[in-house]
């Protein structure tokens, strides 16, 4: 794997494009993936730190483009671009405009290709099929070979698109994750199959090959990276590096993790998240013999988040300006201050609003929530609508579902062995490893602390000691009644988790998608949404109203004395000292 110095590479794309021979040809392909709104380097809340955005992804490739030439450069993306950050939130649902952000940025940035990712799909019909008309008409297609319509087999985005870059005749081909039925609800997605990326993705080049007859061809898939063992359908790149046949450059996305890897002669990239990086290949060409004999290099490059183009900040200045003072627009107040990362070692100020809000819907009786954001803080006092993303990140609704208690049980063994383990070293579930998707340096979790749910309106203990399935131990409802393993209960959860999400639904209380999509009693609104309205409604949100017992019941890890201890030096190594 290899990363450039921002610093030094205008003075060697110059070295380069100079030393070339008038026959031989050179392009640059830069991808950008999971950008998740980071369009804008500023913070919208003064006093916060710059980022790595669009706005340096664009000065960079300014730059390439200067030295190199134009038209020798593809600018591509491999989806995730619509959520994740206050910007495309304000665009996709707030702001009552004709012209979506979005589409005017990656024009101005002049994008080839965007393709289509699973937040993407999650904005919904209204907002993807919105962008996908507006890019289309920037001639910028919204690729997604593999989302089949339902109603005549076709495909329902774009599959590919025909470059001259160059002096090369380049397919661009994209395709979506295939797992979107295991996160998403049907409504979000209806009219659209999902198919796997292997064969899908060979069919499509072996089609666009004899059809085109290309020089190159570039894939680009909102699919993880994974292992290459074919057993993950939302991280298929290694598997499709494994197996595709004519393909000179593969990127991959989904995981934030970059990666770069050679085989047979095609070359996968990936170039993480949030602008923090962008994938970078060269190709070098010249004839031979009759024929195009192709030099690939592949590698990442770190972007410079105080490198930005100025021009580009400006001329989108309006934007920002309209969107921070939707973001600082005053909620209400909080009396506590709620700590996302003291989720994971018990019953947390974060979780209790979480669970106080979603119990609040008539009729319902237990709730699951999980800690969505890794490490987020928001302080007590004035809470505006920028702190809104960190207590709840993502655009899920919330779902009721009828499930019995035997199947809550269940459901709880399955989450917190994915959360903590047997007492050796340590008691969470924990490795000594980076991870590009939380930004840790060394000790992270093994699973994704999103999937970690606990449960309210109950009274349960987790007894760490205890072998996995045998842990949670259920005392009774938060109202001192008997908890039934035969009972039914209507529980509240986020569509993600009713949709298969974690595979905590299939794997953990063992029901299948059909059986989840008899048992759901209501779908509401997305969740951010009834925090939101019920922070207005209460004015302050004080300790006594999100720590009610005889609402929420209460769990613990057990044995206190042996986890207490192990649980502070677990959070030690992730976090650091207090």
């Amino acid at each position: 794997m290899k990363r450039v110095c921002y610093c030094l590479l205008a003075a060697a794309l110059l070295i380069l494009a100079a030393s070339c021979s008038p026959d031989e040809r050179i392009l640059h392909i830069v991808t950008t993936g999971d950008v998740h709104g980071s369009w804008f380097d500023e913070p919208y809340v003064d006093g916060q730190a710059t980022k790595t955005s669009l706005m340096s992804v664009s000065a960079w490739v300014d730059s390439l483009r200067g030295a190199v030439g134009e038209r020798n450069v593809l600018l591509l993306d491999a989806g995730d671009c619509l959520q994740g950050d206050n910007a495309p939130y304000y665009y996709n649902y707030v702001a009552e405009l004709e012209e979506h952000l979005f589409p005017r940025i990656v024009s101005y940035m002049k994008y080839d290709a965007v393709t289509v990712g699973n937040h993407d799909i999650e904005t919904g019909h209204p907002v993807y099929d919105w962008i996908a008309k507006e890019l289309a008409a920037r001639k910028i297609p919204f690729l997604g070979g593999n989302a089949v319509r339902t109603d005549n087999g076709e495909p329902y985005f774009p599959v590919y698109k025909m470059f001259r870059r160059g002096g090369m005749k380049v397919a661009v081909l994209g395709f979506t994750n295939p797992n979107m039925k295991a996160w998403l609800a049907e409504p979000i997605w209806s009219g659209i199959e999902f198919v796997s990326l292997i064969p899908c993705v060979q069919e499509w080049v072996d089609r666009v090959r004899a059809k085109e007859k290309p020089d190159v061809v570039v894939v680009l898939v909102h699919s993880g990276t994974g292992s290459g063992d074919g057993a993950v359908l939302e991280s298929q790149g290694l598997d499709l590096l494994d197996t595709l046949k004519g393909v000179d450059v593969l990127v991959t996305s989904h995981d934030h993790r970059p990666y770069v890897q050679e085989k047979d002669g095609t070359w996968l990239i990936n170039g993480g998240a949030r602008a923090g990086n962008v994938g970078h290949a060269v190709i070098k060409a010249a004839k031979k013999d009759g024929h195009l004999d192709k030099e690939i290099r592949g590698e990442y490059v770190r972007m410079d988040k105080n490198k930005v183009n100025e021009a580009m900040k400006e001329h989108f200045r309006p934007d920002f300006e309209r969107i921070k003072a939707f973001t600082l627009q005053p909620v209400g107040e909080l009396g506590v201050e709620l700590r996302t990362r003291d989720a994971y070692t018990g019953m947390s100020d974060y979780t209790n609003l979480v669970h106080t809000v979603q119990l609040g819907v008539p009729d319902v009786r237990l709730s699951f929530a999980a800690p969505l954001t890794y490490n987020g803080t928001v302080n007590a006092g004035q809470v505006i609508y920028n702190d809104m993303f960190t207590i709840y990140p993502f655009e899920n609704q919330l779902y009721i579902v009828k499930m019995k208690g035997s199947e809550v049980k269940n459901y709880l063994e399955y989450s917190y062995d994915h959360w903590i383990q047997t007492p050796g070293q340590h008691v969470l579930r924990i490795q000594d490893a980076p991870d590009a998707r939380t930004g840790a340096k060394r000790w992270s979790f093994v699973y994704r602390s999103y999937n970690f749910d606990s449960a309210a309106g109950l009274v349960y203990t987790v007894d760490v000691t205890r072998p996995a399935g045998s842990r949670v131990q259920i005392k009774s409802l938060a109202d001192g009644s008997p908890f039934d393993p035969d009972g039914w209960y209507n529980v509240a959860m986020t569509s993600y988790r009713a949709s298969g999400g974690g595979n905590i639904i299939p794997e953990g209380a063992g029901l299948s998608q059909e059986e989840m999509d008899e048992r759901i009693v209501n779908r509401l609104p997305e969740i951010r949404e009834l925090i939101y309205q019920y922070i207005k409604e209460h004015g302050t949100i004080d300790a006594a109203l999100i720590r009610d017992h005889s609402l929420l019941g209460e769990w613990h890890f057990v044995p206190e004395k042996l986890v207490n201890p192990m649980l502070e030096a677990d959070m030690e190594l992730i976090f650091g000292k207090p």
